[in-house]
């Protein structure tokens, strides 16, 4: 385990998977803890575990939830979480920097032709004539942190647009979305199922598609800390592909929509069990079906929009511009995409 502390890595925020078969652990019954978001992007995640793919890996995992990207990345960095799924930060690229943290693979992906993040905005918004992206110029816009995906979105829309954003950070997902529900900011983009439940329920407007501004965006990375990347490896690729084997589940039901009817709705009725778990089944199917994006096969990176997301943070100075993509990739366990 890394030998930062939670708190030691609070401080320094401040400043290939080539064959289908399972790599068992080293040491069989390996208790982890995996990092996980109630979104249904993390659904591999709880697919590899309810149908015992992790086990069978030789690992005995325990989900660590989470609310924001940078908080997992201080609890990977720090050993209190092993391995986790969410959108590259620049929390998590400092962490990389100072040798604590390592992606290791890709995860969601915008795809051309399947639904992906949407562009919200609140009602009092979309009533003042807010009613495409071009019109958010001096808008609010919510983000987690300085330096989120939320964050990153928001500016390569601004820019597209040639617009400007006021920027608001609300530090978790569930204040953003009562921010804009409310009417406090203006703007947001989030992943299709959660901007679904929104829209449907009348609490927001969707006026645009991310994929329009951010084509074939690496959504979410696989990271660890830089100490199971180096001396984990048997366990990082019992990981990695275990979690693949949740990934093949999630896209052959939900996105290709290639096995049978009785799958896909097995397949639904497990996310939604662990994404919705206080909404009636029938509500959270409609949910998971509207918003199902691709997730890359066998864990794939796009090294190009990876290095598109490096150098906006450099150039908006929320990281060193020293960092490379070899800094925060462990290319050992990674296929390319691109």
């Amino acid at each position: 385990m890394s030998t930062f502390t939670r708190r030691a890595t609070l401080g320094l925020l401040g400043a290939t998977l080539a064959t289908p078969f399972i790599v068992r652990s080293a040491r069989a019954g390996t208790a982890i803890n995996v990092g996980a978001m109630r979104l249904a992007s993390h659904a591999p995640s709880y697919i590899a575990y309810e149908r015992g793919y992790f086990t069978e890996a030789g690992l005995d995992v325990n989900f660590d939830y989470f609310e924001a990207a940078q908080p997992m990345a201080v609890a990977i960095a720090s050993g209190d979480t092993g391995y986790a799924m969410t959108a590259i930060s620049g929390g998590l690229i400092s962490l990389a920097e100072k040798g604590v943290a390592k992606v290791i693979g890709g995860a969601l992906s915008e795809e051309q032709g399947i639904p992906g993040q949407k562009i919200l905005v609140s009602n009092a918004a979309y009533e003042a004539g807010v009613t495409e992206p071009s019109k958010l110029d001096g808008k609010s816009w919510g983000i987690t942190q300085a330096g989120s995906s939320f964050h990153y979105m928001g500016s390569k829309i601004a820019a597209r647009e040639g617009i400007e954003l006021r920027f608001k950070p609300l530090q978790k997902t569930g204040a953003v979305i009562g921010a804009i529900k409310s009417g406090q900011i203006d703007g947001w983009s989030i992943v299709p199922n959660l901007a679904a439940t929104l829209a449907d329920a009348g609490a927001v407007q969707i006026i645009g598609e991310v994929a329009n501004y951010i084509p074939d965006y690496q959504v979410t990375t696989v990271f660890t800390s830089a100490t199971n990347a180096e001396k984990e490896e048997a366990q990082t690729k019992a990981y990695l592909q275990a979690l693949a084997r949740g990934t093949a589940d999630y896209n052959a039901a939900l996105v290709d929509e290639t096995t049978d009817a009785a799958e896909k709705e097995a397949l639904v009725k497990l996310v939604a069990s662990y994404v919705y778990p206080d909404r009636p089944i029938e509500e959270a199917s409609a949910s998971i079906l509207a918003g199902a994006m691709r997730i890359n096969a066998d864990m794939a990176l796009n090294k190009t929009s990876v290095m598109d997301q490096l150098e906006w943070f450099k150039a908006g100075d929320l990281v060193k511009d020293s960092i490379t993509y070899e800094t925060l990739v462990d290319d050992r366990y990674v296929d390319i995409l691109s």
